[in-house]
């Protein structure tokens, strides 16, 4: 888990020489409480790294939040490996 300053954090960070992407992982955030919660500590991040947030929902394409993109985790998987 990655730590932020104020004292929360975020699920994964990896760092490499040059970039840095932050990830959040959900089984859902289709409830709207889920949602804030999950994008809450991305929003505390001020930089300009990818941040992700990984869920089983079905996204069509990726849901953009301010920056914050949210993949379907079996989707983001398979596009890894290609």
């Amino acid at each position: 888990m990655g730590q932020l300053d104020d004292g929360s954090e975020v699920d994964f960070v990896a760092s490499g020489t040059d970039s840095t992407s932050y990830y959040q992982v959900s089984a859902t955030t289709l409830e709207e409480e889920t949602l804030k919660r999950e994008l809450a500590p991305f929003r505390r991040i001020n930089d300009n790294y990818p941040k992700y947030l990984l869920t089983l929902d079905e996204v069509f394409g990726t849901a953009d939040y301010e920056g914050i993109q949210k993949k379907n985790v079996l989707d983001w998987l398979l596009e890894e490996q290609l």
